[in-house]
C-alpha cells in the first residue's frame, strides 16, 4: 500500500508482543529516516513533527494490533490484506501486487524468503 502496511506475524513463546511491535516500528522508522536523508532529502520534511521525543514521525501512534486466535478471524484478516491493494486500485487481482503474500498463497511463488504458510 502507498501509505500503510499490514503484517501478520507469529510470536514465539515467551516474547512480549508489545516489545516486538515497539522495536519493529522504531527500527523501521530509523531505516526510513536514513534512506530519506541519503536518497530523498526533500521528502523528509513531510514527516517533521513538533514533539518532545522525536523530530520525525513515520508511523501512526498507537497502531492497531489484533490477536488472531481463531482460524476464521485469521482467514478474514488475510483475505482483507490480500484484497486491500485491489480495493485501493493498485492492481486488478491480489496476486498482482508485488508487496503482498497473495502470490505466495495463491500461486505458490514468492520473492520474500521470510514468508511461511500459516498452517506450517
Amino acid at each position: 500500500m502507498d501509505n500503510h502496511l499490514h503484517l501478520i506475524w507469529q510470536m514465539q513463546a515467551g516474547i512480549n508482543p508489545q516489545a516486538v511491535q515497539r522495536d519493529l516500528l522504531k527500527y523501521t522508522a530509523q531505516q526510513i529516516k536514513q534512506d530519506l536523508i541519503k536518497n530523498h532529502s526533500a521528502i523528509l520534511a513531510h514527516f517533521k513533527v513538533d514533539a518532545k521525543d522525536r523530530r520525525y514521525q513515520f508511523w501512526e501512534r498507537n497502531s492497531l494490533s489484533i490477536e488472531l486466535r481463531r482460524d476464521k478471524v485469521f482467514q478474514q484478516k488475510l483475505a482483507y490484506i490480500h484484497y486491500n491493494p485491489v480495493t485501493a486500485g493498485l492492481c486488478n487481482f491480489p496476486e498482482e501486487y508485488h508487496y503482498s503474500s497473495a502470490s505466495f498463497y495463491l500461486l505458490n511463488k514468492s520473492e520474500w524468503e521470510f514468508l511461511t504458510h500459516y498452517k506450517d
